[in-house]
């Protein structure tokens, strides 16, 4: 998961309310960061996005792959 689809993975589950919870909901599973501060220290997005899911009990269909525009082609042999 890149960073781009990270923010439209939370915009497409929290709406308005997403930029306040990525900048002041703390994450016990991410050392009490929030996920700006664990975005500036290099944490993978992707880490992030699940420990936001857990902390906000997002159900776990609604957290594979999300944000992605398009889904991955399948390489034929």
């Amino acid at each position: 998961m890149r960073r781009s689809e990270f923010l439209r993975a939370v915009d497409a589950e929290f709406g308005g309310r997403g930029s306040s919870l990525v900048s002041d909901l703390v994450l016990t599973q991410l050392s009490g960061r929030t996920a700006d501060e664990a975005l500036d220290a290099g944490v993978p997005p992707r880490d992030i996005w699940l420990a936001l899911c857990a902390e906000t009990d997002v159900p776990l269909e609604r957290r594979h792959g999300a944000g992605r525009l398009e889904p991955r082609k399948k390489v034929n042999d």
